[in-house]
């Protein structure tokens, strides 16, 4: 028993440091992802001695927490941004991840002395982009960039995975069969078909029945978030059991049901914001443990090269290809080039070729793991600059908005809002709340009040409002700070 504890206080104070560690990553503009894989490298084997290594417990545990980022990956991203970049997107997560395969497979050739097929897997294992540090980065890390841009990359990094999971999956197949001459035959392309479509199939009508479950469900408050993230890691989990993509399911069912009126709406947020978290954190310290860096230098001068050319290169290449036929500016294509992070889905993804039984499966692992921190270090810290230099930061529409949404019981057709005044805020400068907004109660300095009786309306109120649905926008540049 005395053990069990033992594990439980270990693994609770790594997450405390980890979480604690976000401080520091939000104050100095760190990768936060980073930060986490190395707490996971200092507590590991050649750091505090912390020995993990058991291969499929790491795989399982950061499916599932792959799982939860990318459903609340969906269930953040509006139909309006989805449709605005769904094409170019796509095109990236398929054509882009092949590109970039085949071109990182003739420099793995060369310096790894890597056969073909051994090459495309290692490509195969780098090429999609990391859901969770591209949305960290895009969404909290205070990087306000045109609609179009910030639509393709997070769509991007949402559809990327399941392709190249299947790369992954089937050429670890066909290296631990012998065939090491066997390209892309019919029977991969029926399996590639047959993956996509049931997880988009499946992820729909996942999707319909999370919020058709929801909006009949009579229960407690703090339940239905539990019911929500259940129901998506039972989409996720029966679409992979049928032989179709999980992942690509469980982030299509998000799309759906983050687009459709559920009640409780506010409570899943920020119940899937803190479970992200979490899932963020657990899997990248998981993988930082399952490393060995002291096998690192073996192999540091090619990864390292490897990564260059990835960076500098293959990425850039694979992006020019697959956005030509659209509408986007060299500066445009130049960003979306450069914002191609790895981060744990290439880690994860370099455990199958250990749990395949290839030959060089620790080879695979330590250098996609290499490849991973390299691009964490140089483009997860030039985001911002890279994207000023290009100049893409645009202002925001509207400044600071400290808003909370308050849940209404039952299927109410109000919402009820919570603003705090703030300085410089329209609202404080005389401009009158719409008609369609209907003002109950005003918080000041402790002490509730009707709002008519309320007065002229100071800095640091707290107001009430009750209003139609959708209208939230337009109420909050009355209550926003300049931007």
């Amino acid at each position: 028993m005395e053990a069990f504890y033992i594990v439980v206080l270990v693994s609770t104070a790594l997450v405390l440091l980890a979480a604690f560690s976000s401080l520091l990553a939000f104050r100095f503009g760190a990768p936060l992802l980073l930060l986490f894989l190395m707490i996971g490298l200092a507590a590991g084997v050649d750091g505090l001695g912390i020995e993990f290594s058991n291969n499929y417990l790491a795989y399982i545990l950061g499916s599932i927490a792959l799982a939860v980022i990318l459903f609340d990956s969906g269930f953040g991203t509006p139909m309006q941004a989805f449709r605005l970049a769904a094409v170019p997107s796509l095109a990236l997560a398929s054509v882009g991840v092949l590109i970039t395969a085949s071109l990182f497979a003739l420099a793995a050739m060369w310096l790894l002395n890597f056969t073909w097929l051994e090459g495309l897997l290692l490509g195969s294992i780098v090429a999609s982009t990391d859901a969770a540090a591209v949305f960290f980065l895009l969404r909290i890390g205070g990087i306000n960039i045109r609609d179009k841009v910030r639509s393709t990359l997070e769509v991007e990094s949402g559809t990327n995975d399941p392709m190249a999971i299947f790369l992954t999956i089937a050429l670890v197949e066909v290296l631990a069969s012998g065939e090491r001459y066997a390209g892309i035959n019919i029977g991969m392309l029926a399996m590639f078909v047959q993956q996509m479509g049931l997880g988009v199939i499946l992820g729909l009508l996942g999707g319909m029945m999370i919020v058709l479950i929801v909006s009949k469900l009579d229960t407690d408050r703090g339940l239905t978030p539990i019911f929500v993230l259940a129901l998506a890691l039972l989409v996720f989990s029966f679409t992979g059991a049928v032989g179709g993509s999980g992942f690509l399911a469980v982030y299509v069912a998000g799309i759906y049901a983050g687009n459709r009126k559920m009640q409780a709406i506010g409570t899943i947020k920020r119940f899937q914001d803190g479970m992200t978290w979490l899932a963020q954190i657990i899997m990248f310290l998981v993988l930082g443990l399952l490393a060995t860096p002291s096998q690192f230098p073996v192999i540091i001068v090619p990864a390292i090269l490897l990564a260059l050319f990835l960076i500098f290169v293959a990425r850039p290449l694979a992006v020019w290809l697959s956005l030509l036929p659209f509408d986007y500016t060299q500066q445009e294509i130049g960003f979306v080039a450069w914002v191609g992070l790895r981060g744990a889905v290439s880690i994860l993804l370099a455990i199958m070729p250990i749990l395949g039984g290839l030959e060089n499966g620790q080879i695979y692992f330590n250098t996609a793991f290499t490849i991973v921190l390299v691009s964490l270090l140089l483009q997860g810290w030039t985001i911002k600059p890279v994207a000023k230099k290009l100049g893409l930061i645009i202002p925001p529409r509207i400044g600071a908005v400290d808003k909370v949404e308050v849940d209404l019981p039952g299927a109410a057709n109000h919402e009820l809002l919570s603003y705090r005044v703030i300085k410089d805020s329209p609202v404080l400068r005389g401009e009158r709340i719409p008609r369609w907004a209907t003002p109950s109660l005003v918080i000041r300095d402790g002490k509730s009040m009707r709002y008519q009786y309320a007065g002229r309306l100071r800095e640091h109120d707290l107001v009430y409002l009750f209003i139609v649905p959708s209208y939230s926008r337009l109420l909050d540049r009355l209550f926003a700070s300049r931007a």
